[in-house]
């Protein structure tokens, strides 16, 4: 049973993935848009606004890119980062505990985020189609280290 589920291991991961980018992008589109219930009760963020602006951005596109599995771990780093932020200088102050101050949303896309900067892509992701796109351009002949994208 266990060598069944490490096997699928990477296709978890890209499904997960797929789904905490989705829903990360999801986030940025309704602060930046007023899609999907918009930010604050159905608004938008004025353009520039700090942090809420730039955070939605961040969502928006950093979500996009996880989703796709394009720059997962760089874009996943910085996303996790600014949820740790949005958690620490907007949530913490409110109380202590994520249910307390309503940051769960923050805590749990932040942990998720570095996950995948520790893991990458897994299955399914742009990153891996182009990883195994380089090896097979590579030339006969050439010692090239190649290491996989996901464990």
């Amino acid at each position: 049973m266990t060598g069944r589920l490490n096997s699928a291991q990477p296709y978890a991961l890209g499904v997960f993935r797929i789904v905490i980018g989705l829903l990360f992008a999801c986030h940025g589109a309704a602060s930046l848009f007023g899609v999907l219930g918009g930010a604050s009760g159905g608004g938008t963020i004025d353009v520039g606004t700090w942090p809420g602006w730039y955070a939605a951005v961040i969502q928006l596109v950093g979500g996009a890119l996880v989703l796709l599995g394009l720059g997962t771990r760089a874009a996943a780093f910085i996303s996790s980062g600014s949820m740790a932020y949005a958690y620490f200088k907007v949530h913490q102050p409110e109380a202590l505990w994520p249910m307390e101050n309503g940051g769960e949303a923050a805590a749990i896309f932040c942990w998720a985020m570095l996950l995948f900067v520790f893991t990458g892509s897994g299955a399914f992701g742009l990153d891996r189609l182009f990883a195994s796109r380089a090896e097979s351009g590579d030339k006969e002949g050439t010692d090239a280290k190649h290491t996989p994208v996901a464990a």
